[in-house]
């Protein structure tokens, strides 16, 4: 058997016993125990019953004394950022849940707030407003040409910064940086972080810890950052820190606080690594004209695997990921490019739970067989790897994409790993590179996953991206739908699909190093939208009672695990 065939009997084998954990009597536990006391509460079990419960009992067996000993710690620096995101999406977290009952109080946790991430943030419980576009991050009252004018005149109170809550004083903007808004949350966490670190074995996550603890305490995160993509040998990894600008839909300046603690597995990870290697041939072949893809993406990245054992803060809120590109320093990733994480006991449950049963309801029969896992981990793996190459600064010269392109950046940038990730397969597949599933494989899962990810919601990234590629690629005919009498089926047209691939791939890296804002816009509003086709489609999903996503049982319970003693004082390792 091929090593990469090997690799995926494993994950096979993992994702049987995670699916072991997850199958139950209950599609949904997320709603067990609950009685719908009013009809308010029928309604938010009908909400609850979108999300499928995962247990996070990852795999510890191969970890020493000391190196288990650091995962207290590590969750319980986590946590904090549970805290964190909480102020910056909504506020008072305990003012809210006052006098909700338990279904709401569920519904709440799982969304950070009051607003519905799988419904485009809208309000679901009664009374409650509209979700500010800047979530807590602002003022709620604040503009965009408000910020942007103020930013102008006093660049140094750092209003457009990553790293400062906006706020009013005296009728003023201030900004107020976040080791000082969130002294107490970011102090906690640094100390069970560098806890951490004295239990660590490996000296390369120990100096990765003791200055991702430095960064939250000063906001200067670029040293940790290079730090993590130095790292090889570690078995455990933690993400942790103010990172992804989802949260902020006013202008998309502002990071949210998000934690994940993962357990590498050191053998798969290893057959992994070798496609960094390809980005600069990949880069020079993209479908733009040169002076789109003159960057060089790094080479000395990491793509590996892992399970989850902890998530916290922007990462455990609505819709769950399956796989992480970071950093999103650019300076970072044009120095050392960035590394992959697969996160393979989520995925496979998303596959198994979601993906399939989704294909029995919207792909048509004679090509439901080729909804398989192998191209589903290799479509996320290559969609992670493909946010390395393209652009990361306009080709005016006038700065980053991310600066240019404000709100609109997370979205295209979705868009563009999707779509890349998809042309990166093409390329491999002609040039002998990747044989573990047929183009037409990847082509049929890769529609299916269209649809799993249009569930989100348009207040998702993720959603809006792949709603702008479900219509360009109807457009272009590689995607038709079919009338059956069941309903539309959307059936994949493999010869029209490479040049959809490629024309949406030129349009987005266009747009990317033009940017151009408005231009963004208008292509996002064109493509971006649903139709009643669609609508339907996702009816019939619903109907067949299939989930939208998973939410997580975990903690130290589930880990078989002793909490951290409070201020992060190290316990001996048992």
């Amino acid at each position: 058997m091929k090593p990469f065939l090997c690799l995926l009997a494993a994950i096979l084998i993992a994702g049987c016993e995670l699916s072991a954990q997850v199958d139950g009597p209950s599609p949904t536990a997320t709603t067990d125990g609950i009685e719908a006391a009013s009809p308010e509460d029928s309604t938010l079990r009908d909400l609850l019953g979108q999300y499928t419960t995962v247990r996070l009992d990852a795999d510890l067996s191969g970890l020493s004394d000391s190196t288990r000993a650091m995962l207290p710690h590590l969750i319980a620096a986590a946590r904090a950022m549970d805290d964190v995101f909480w102020t910056q999406a909504y506020g008072d977290r305990d003012s809210l849940m006052s006098g909700l009952s338990e279904a709401a109080q569920r519904y709440v946790t799982i969304n950070v707030g009051p607003w519905d991430r799988l419904d485009g943030n809208a309000p679901f419980l009664p009374g409650v407003d509209a979700k500010p576009l800047g979530s807590n991050l602002y003022p709620p009252d604040l503009t965009k040409d408000e910020l942007m004018a103020a930013a102008d005149l006093y660049p140094e109170r750092d209003l457009t910064g990553l790293y400062t809550l906006v706020r009013r004083e005296n009728g003023q903007l201030v900004g107020v940086p976040y080791h000082e808004a969130f002294a107490d949350e970011f102090g906690r966490a640094a100390a069970h972080l560098r806890a951490a670190a004295d239990l660590a074995q490996d000296s390369s996550l120990a100096r990765y810890l003791r200055l991702r603890a430095d960064a939250l305490l000063t906001d200067d995160y670029q040293p940790s950052d290079l730090a993590w993509m130095d790292m090889r040998t570690n078995p455990l990894d933690v993400i942790i820190g103010p990172i992804e600008t989802y949260e902020d839909g006013l202008a998309g300046y502002k990071a949210g606080a998000e934690a994940y603690v993962l357990v590498k597995d050191m053998a798969w990870s290893e057959r992994l690594a070798g496609y960094a290697r390809l980005l600069p041939a990949l880069q020079r072949g993209l479908p733009v004209p040169d002076e789109y893809k003159t960057e060089s993406p790094g080479t000395d990245a990491d793509l590996g695997a892992y399970d989850v054992a902890f998530v916290a803060g922007e990462a455990n809120a609505g819709s769950k990921t399956i796989a992480i590109n970071l950093p999103n320093d650019e300076a970072v990733q044009l120095a050392k490019g960035s590394r992959r994480l697969q996160l393979k006991n989520v995925m496979r449950a998303k596959f198994d739970r979601i993906l399939v049963p989704m294909a029995e309801v919207l792909i048509p029969e004679d090509q439901r067989d080729l909804v398989t896992f192998e191209a589903f981990f290799g479509n996320t793996m290559f969609h992670e790897v493909a946010h390395g190459l393209g652009i990361k600064n306009t080709i005016d010269g006038a700065g980053t994409v991310r600066e240019a392109l404000q709100d609109r950046y997370s979205a295209l940038e979705e868009g563009k790993a999707d779509v890349l990730g998809l042309y990166m397969v093409q390329q491999l597949i002609e040039r002998g590179e990747w044989d573990e599933a047929s183009l037409e494989e990847h082509y049929v899962t890769f529609v299916a996953s269209i649809f799993r990810s249009i569930r989100f919601g348009a207040a998702s990234a993720h959603g809006r991206a792949n709603l702008v590629r479900l219509n360009f690629f109807e457009e272009r005919g590689a995607i038709v739908p079919e009338s059956t009498p069941e309903g539309t089926v959307w059936r994949v047209v493999p010869e029209q699909m490479s040049e959809a691939v490629e024309a949406l791939a030129g349009r987005i890296l266009t747009l990317q190093g033009d940017g151009d804002y408005d231009a963004v816009d208008t292509f996002v509003r064109e493509y971006g939208r649903t139709t009643p086709a669609l609508t339907a489609s996702l009816d019939r999903v619903a109907e067949a009672g299939i989930p939208v996503d998973v939410v997580f049982e975990q903690g130290e319970d589930v880990l078989g695990l002793e909490p951290a003693a409070p201020g992060g004082a190290s316990r001996s390792p048992r």
